[in-house]
C-alpha cells in the first residue's frame, strides 16, 4: 500500500503542566529537606510536616487531574498499521527485552509519520518482529509519539497487518515529544533543588546553632588544645581523640575527657560509652525518649586500667596489644565489657557498674 506523508501531527505543551512539574519537584525537595533538617535540629513539627507535605500535594494533584483523566478516557486511542524500519534490543537480563523500534505509522485518516518507540518484548515473541514487517499500533490522537505496539490485535487488524505492504515515510515526517515534555525532567530537578534550598535557608540559624558545639573552641576548652586532644560534640555523639604518645589508661585522662564532654550538658544520658587506646566515644540518648541510659560520669573510670590489665591474655608480658572497653545498659543493668587482643589471642571479661569482675573469657 502506498502511503502519503505530510507535516507531523501538531504537538503542544502547556505552561500549566510545566508549572505543576516544578511545584511537584519543589514539594519533593522541601519534604526531603524537612525530614533531614527536622532530625538534625530535633524538631518534631518540621519532621511531621516533611511527611505530610507530599501527601497533601499528591491529593491536590489527583483532584486537579481528574477532569483531564476523564477527558482521556472519553477519547479512545487510535489504531493503525505500522512498518518496522529498524529495531534494536538495548539489553536486559530478564525474559522481557527492551527493544527500540523505528516505525512508519500509517493512520487510516491523515498522513503517515515516523516515530521511535521503546517497548518491552518477551524473548519468545522477539522473532515475530523484523525489519519491513507490518505491525498494529495504538496511540493517543493528541500524542502520536506515544505509539505502542499491540501484541494481541483483533482478528480484523491481524488480517490487515498480514496482507499489507507499507512504504517507508521520510525522516522529515518524524514526530517526537515537544520540547516542553522533554524539559519536564529538568523542571522537576530545578524545583527539587529550589524546595530543598528554601527549607535549608529557612532553618539555617537552627542548623548553625547545632553545628556550633562541634566547632566552638569553648566546647573543647583551652585545656584540650593545650594537651593535644581533639573534642567533637554533636546532638547524638561526642568524641575525644588523644594525641600521639598518650593513652586513656594514663592516670586522670578519662576523668578529664568525660568532664570536658559533660561540662555543657551534665544531665544528658548516654546509651553507650566506648574507650580505646586514644579514642573515647559517647553515644547520647535521643532527647525526649525513654531509653536505658546512664550518666557518662557515673562509670568507675579509675578501674579501667586495672580491668584492661586483668583481661589481657598475657599480663605483665609487655607485648603489644589492642583493647576496648564498652559500657551500656542494654541488658537492664550497667555492664562494662573489656576485650583485649594480643599475640596469644583475644580475651575478655565483664564487670558490673562498680568495676567488679563478674565473668571472664580466656584467650582463644
Amino acid at each position: 500500500m502506498t502511503i502519503t506523508t505530510g507535516p507531523p501531527p501538531p504537538t503542544r505543551g502547556t505552561p500549566v503542566t510545566l508549572a505543576l512539574r516544578f511545584l511537584t519537584g519543589g514539594v519533593t525537595g522541601a519534604a526531603l529537606a524537612a525530614l533531614v533538617v527536622g532530625v538534625v535540629i530535633e524538631s518534631v513539627p518540621l519532621f511531621v510536616g516533611g511527611l505530610a507535605l507530599p501527601a497533601v500535594h499528591g491529593l491536590l494533584v489527583f483532584l486537579l487531574g481528574m477532569p483531564g483523566r476523564a477527558r482521556q478516557v472519553v477519547v479512545a486511542p487510535r489504531t493503525a498499521l505500522a512498518r518496522i524500519e529498524s529495531l534494536q534490543a538495548i539489553g536486559s537480563e530478564s525474559s522481557d527485552v527492551p527493544v527500540r523500534f523505528d516505525l512508519t505509522v500509517a493512520p487510516d485518516e491523515g498522513p503517515a509519520y515516523r516515530v521511535e518507540v521503546t517497548q518491552d518484548i518477551n524473548l519468545v515473541d522477539l522473532s515475530d518482529y523484523r525489519p519491513r514487517g507490518v505491525v498494529v499500533v495504538q496511540y493517543p490522537p493528541d500524542r502520536p509519539w506515544r505509539a505502542r505496539l499491540v501484541k494481541r490485535p483483533t482478528p480484523e487488524w491481524e488480517r490487515r497487518a498480514a496482507s499489507a505492504y507499507l512504504d517507508p515515510a521520510p525522516d522529515t515526517a518524524r514526530v517526537a515529544a515537544p520540547l516542553e515534555d522533554r524539559a519536564f525532567g529538568f523542571v522537576v530537578l530545578l524545583g527539587l533543588l529550589c524546595g530543598a534550598a528554601a527549607v535549608v535557608l529557612l532553618f539555617r540559624a537552627d542548623l548553625l546553632g547545632r553545628a556550633d558545639p562541634a566547632s566552638s573552641p569553648s566546647t573543647a576548652g583551652p585545656s584540650a588544645a593545650a594537651t593535644s586532644s581533639t573534642t567533637v560534640v554533636s546532638s547524638a555523639t561526642a568524641t575525644v581523640a588523644l594525641g600521639p604518645g598518650r593513652s586513656f589508661l594514663d592516670e586522670g585522662e578519662l576523668d578529664r575527657a568525660v568532664a570536658s564532654l559533660t561540662r555543657n550538658g551534665a544531665a544528658r544520658q548516654a546509651l553507650t560509652v566506648v574507650v580505646r587506646e586514644r579514642l573515647l566515644t559517647v553515644v547520647f540518648s535521643p532527647t525526649g525518649t525513654q531509653t536505658l541510659g546512664f550518666a557518662p560520669g557515673s562509670l568507675p573510670y579509675d578501674r579501667f586500667p586495672a580491668l584492661v590489665e586483668e583481661a589481657a591474655p598475657a599480663r605483665g608480658a609487655g607485648a603489644p596489644r589492642n583493647w576496648q572497653v564498652t559500657a551500656d545498659r542494654l541488658t537492664g543493668s550497667l555492664t562494662i565489657r573489656v576485650v583485649v587482643t594480643g599475640a596469644e589471642g583475644s580475651a575478655s571479661l565483664e564487670a558490673n557498674g562498680h568495676g567488679t569482675v563478674v565473668r571472664r573469657t580466656p584467650a582463644r
